[in-house]
């Protein structure tokens, strides 16, 4: 009717411990690729909504003649503005999808610029995953200049 140590099934401490060490070298090796794509997906993401912004800019300069300043901003997009040159045919509901200026991926407002700083009517900035002008990598600025 006893069992001898034999019969009994399950893993050793030893054994447990050999397959944590596996699994964590394991996650060690495919995190930082994967952290990788999701700061590329960022970055393609900034550019998307960057390349909609200059078509919502588009349709905001063919309603009024002009883009908006800088004091005006992305803001012009979502509610009529209220200082400098007044847009006359301003488009009621505003020129962005659920009336609403997103933030870049990392959860910074765009910067606008009108004139832009390479002589274009406007230039739309996302200061990339550090937040700051500048950067290199994952931290470099993208911009409506460059996209």
């Amino acid at each position: 009717m006893f069992r001898n140590k034999k019969d009994k099934k399950g893993f050793t401490f030893i054994e447990l411990m050999a397959v944590i060490v596996i699994l964590s070298i394991l996650a060690m090796t495919v995190m930082p690729k994967f952290f990788g794509r999701i700061d590329e997906a960022k970055i393609t993401a900034a550019k998307v909504q960057i390349k909609n912004f200059e078509q919502t800019l588009r349709l905001f300069y063919l309603d009024n003649g002009f883009y908006p300043s800088t004091e005006q901003g992305l803001q012009a997009l979502v509610e009529k503005p209220s200082v400098g040159r007044i847009p006359s045919k301003w488009r009621e509901g505003g020129y962005l999808e659920k009336n609403v200026l997103p933030p870049d991926p990392w959860g910074n407002q765009y910067m606008y610029l009108s004139p832009g700083r390479a002589g274009e009517d406007y230039e739309i900035i996302s200061h990339g995953r550090d937040g700051k002008e500048g950067g290199e990598g994952f931290d470099a600025d993208i911009s409506s200049s460059r996209v």
